[in-house]
This record gives C-alpha cells, structure tokens and sequence, in this order.
C-alpha cells in the first residue's frame, strides 16, 4: 500500500514538474495533455486521477513553478526579520530579480503567457500566491516612509519598486530568445549592479518623500 501511495506521489509530481516545463514553453491552449504525459512517462488517464481537468493541471503546475522557485529564492533573500528595513528592502529586491532571471524560473513565463493569451483560470491562483511578496514589500516600504505616509505613497512605491524589477528583468530573461531579440529589448549585463541601482533610487526617492511629510530624511540618505 505504501508502495503503491509512494508511487502515485511520483506520478502526480512528475506531471506538474511537465507542466510546469510546456506550460512556460506554450500557452495553456496550446499546451496538450498528452504531450505534458509523455514528457513526464505517465498514463493520460493519471491527469484526471490526480487533477481531474487539464485546468486544474494548469494551476496547480503553476503554484508548484512558484514554490520551487521560492525555494531557490526565498522572499526576504536571506535577510532576517530583525535587519534594518533598507537590508530587507535589498533583499526583497534582490531574490525578485533573481528569480526572474534564473535560467530555470517557469512561473513568470506562464504568467507571460497567459497574459498575452489570457485564460481567466490563474486569476484567483496569481491573488492567492502573490500577494505575500506584495505585502512584504509594503511592509518596507511603510517602514521606510515613516508613520506620516499616507496609504496611496505606500501603495505607489511599492507598485514602482515591483514593475522596475519586473519589466526589466523579464527583457533580461527574455534576451537569448530569438523571437524576443528582434524587438531590441532591453538588456542589463550586471544584475548585481542593477539591484544596487534599485536599490539605492528607492532608498533616496523614499527618504525625500519622508523629508517632505515632515519625518526626516537624512537616516535613509545615508544608508544609501
């Protein structure tokens, strides 16, 4: 019996690790099941044994591209709790671009994919997995701004540190992709020198803003 339970967890994460693969490759409707059986050795059949739909396939092959890469880059990345809010914003920023970029990242193709070809079936699962990369960053950046920051400068510094490590990054994970390259997309080189620029605008816009609303800025400006 154990065998026999042992076995069908295989199957079962062979299939997302397949999906996971061809869904980032494809788009959902162009993904077939069979071909993401065949890639993981398993039986068609095991799709509705363990998903019940190729939908549900789909989602969940998405949740576990996300968990295996923040496994690999952890949120806070590698920054304690306890560290001063300009280290966690550093390494917030950092494990975001990393993961982008990292080689065997599937989860932000699939949502490339999907949203230049959208399903509707990732919408609750995106809300229900991403938020807490949303929220901690929010929660530096409140900290950073000081208590007189209102909730629309907190929601705004976060959204532009996010879509500055995004967009870019996706160009940089991007750049080797034939069909991508001829748009001239934008290329970084030195993420690491990247990150520090991040960082430091960040660092400096925030500390101006909290200068402005009265709490003073000189802290931030020098850990910059």
């Amino acid at each position: 019996m154990k065998t026999a339970r042992k076995d069908a967890e295989q199957t079962r994460q062979s299939l997302l690790s397949a999906g996971r693969e061809i869904f980032a490759e494809k788009s959902y409707r162009d993904a077939t099941i069979a071909e993401i059986c065949e890639r993981a050795s398993a039986n068609v059949a095991a799709v509705n044994y363990h998903f019940g739909d190729k939908a549900t396939l789909y989602s969940e092959s998405w949740r576990y591209a996300l968990r295996k890469s923040l496994e690999t880059f952890p949120i806070h990345g590698g920054v304690s709790d306890d560290a001063p809010p300009e280290e966690r914003l550093r390494g917030q920023i950092s494990a975001l671009m990393r993961r982008i970029s990292y080689k065997e990242n599937k989860e932000f193709f699939i949502v490339l994919r999907e949203l230049a070809n959208p399903t509707g079936i990732l919408d609750q699962a995106i809300k229900d997995d991403v938020c807490e990369v949303h929220d901690k960053m929010q929660a530096v950046v409140r900290e950073l701004l000081g208590s007189r920051a209102s909730e629309m400068q907190v929601r705004f510094y976060g959204i532009s540190i996010i879509t500055q490590c995004v967009n870019i990054m996706v160009a940089e994970a991007w750049k080797e992709e034939e069909k991508q390259n001829k748009f001239g997309l934008p290329k970084i080189g030195d993420v690491e020198a990247y990150i520090d620029h991040v960082v430091r605008m960040a660092l400096v816009s925030m500390a101006a803003t909290r200068n402005m609303n009265g709490m003073g800025g000189v802290e931030i400006m020098d850990r910059a």
